[in-house]
């Protein structure tokens, strides 16, 4: 097997420069790439750990496990209040046996990534690989954490050593996001396409077939992301991140009702604040302003929640400000993530609220960095094509936009209009 995966890396060059994560039109929380757990085997394997730890209380291994499974349990229902139950757990691990707990260690930096502190993350997963250098998921949780912090050399070598040890679906997602960072969308969908060969669960299945729609629409193609999304949906209905690719899709061909039935659906299924937000940008499109901006509370309540329990997060503080109409708080909590981790999402996000506050000369920069870290975001072509035409520099803003036309026209339902009459305009005159 190991000498199979090899073959893949070698023939698809996957290695060749750094990797860089969080790309995507819509950011969304940080993906720690494991297949989507099933709500009801979760809970079965966490009753089953608790009920062994009654029994042996100093079992270490299982403390761990109960740990990460508070974490996936969290990830899958979108509350946060799993997150001190996981940390219970894992210290108590690290309580009955200490220095050389991997398993706990591993399990501390993956709850350190789900509430966004990256550099606690690195420090455990290092921890972690020093206690056992073959800890394949250590490696993961590592790349997760260096891809967030901005270090993509480092971030490369660990997927590099995740996919060694264990050529799964996990490190297979990973390395099939490196390539897409890097505007290689036809190898990394050719490597979503060997994962999802060799996948059987549903679960897996649609995992692969979501990956693959998401590569589609990044492409701009509207009919391949359809088909994949609903082909993820035939294989498992419960799978949310379906609905949102379809919501997306329907969206950019006028379906508005269809894209604010399912991101209401998601909603009610998990309430993040990403969730809430986009069911608030649908239910506008819709001509629902109140409707969305109950929404809006609600995503706010939300980021709150999170917070409470351990989390830290000033990129969505920024996206919730910006949504509101605050651009000096959105400035200001964008700055704070930039100064913490310098990537190409907050880069991003921290452009649109200088344009917002009037400020393009800034805005025009950190859009420039956004775009050089994803040369294939047509949002990001997009947010720096407004600084440009706000400052009157008409030749660099056509270019950004002929990009965004070339990238994906649709990237956006409300935004992806505007470029496309903003282009034309542009081309009409001298």
């Amino acid at each position: 097997m190991k000498r199979a995966v090899t073959v893949i890396v070698a023939a698809l060059a996957l290695f060749a420069v750094g990797a860089f994560f969080g790309l995507r039109e819509k950011p969304a929380p940080v993906r720690a790439f494991t297949p989507p757990a099933r709500p009801d085997r979760l809970a079965q394997t966490i009753a089953r750990a608790q009920e062994r730890l009654r029994a042996l209380p100093g079992d270490h291994r299982t403390w761990a496990s109960l740990g990460l499974a508070y974490v996936e349990q969290a990830r899958i229902t979108g509350d946060p209040s799993r997150y001190p139950l996981a940390e219970a757990a894992l210290n108590r691990s690290l309580k009955v046996r200490g220095s050389d707990n991997s398993d706990a260690f591993t399990g501390l930096g993956a709850l350190a990534n789900a509430r966004h502190e990256f550099t606690q993350s690195r420090t455990f997963a290092q921890r972690a690989l020093r206690a056992n250098p073959f800890d394949a998921y250590a490696f993961g949780v590592l790349a997760d954490a260096e891809t967030q912090l901005g270090n993509a050399p480092a971030a490369t070598a660990a997927i590099q050593h995740m996919l060694d040890l264990r050529p799964g679906l996990a490190a297979y997602a990973r390395a099939s996001y490196d390539l897409e960072q890097r505007g290689r969308l036809t190898e990394a969908a050719d490597l979503m396409r060997r994962a999802l060969a060799a996948a059987v669960d549903p679960a897996d299945i649609a995992f692969c077939r979501n990956q693959l729609g998401d590569l589609a629409w990044f492409r701009g193609d509207l009919a391949g992301a359809a088909t994949e999304y609903s082909a993820g949906l035939a294989a498992d209905p419960s799978y949310s991140a379906l609905l949102r690719g379809r919501a997306r899709v329907a969206a950019s061909t006028g379906d508005i009702a269809q894209a604010v039935t399912d991101t209401a659906t998601i909603a009610a299924r998990t309430p993040t604040p990403e969730t809430l937000l986009s069911y608030a940008e649908m239910l506008r499109l819709a001509g629902r302003g109140a409707d969305a901006d109950r929404q809006l509370d609600l995503a706010a309540a939300a980021h709150q929640i999170f917070l409470a329990n351990g989390g830290r997060d000033d990129l969505t503080g920024a996206q919730l400000a910006l949504a509101r109409g605050d651009a000096a708080t959105a400035v200001a909590a964008a700055q704070t993530e930039w100064r913490r981790r310098p990537f190409a999402e907050v880069a991003d996000v921290l452009s649109q609220a200088l344009h917002a506050a009037g400020r393009d000369d800034e805005a025009r920069t950190y859009g420039r960095k956004a775009f050089d870290l994803g040369p294939r975001n047509a949002a990001y072509a997009y947010h720096l094509a407004q600084a440009e035409l706000a400052l009157g520099d008409r030749a660099a803003a056509r270019a950004s936009l002929t990009r965004v036309r070339a990238l994906n026209p649709h990237f956006s339902p409300t935004d992806g209009p505007t470029a496309a009459r903003a282009l034309a305009e542009l081309e009409t005159q001298p």
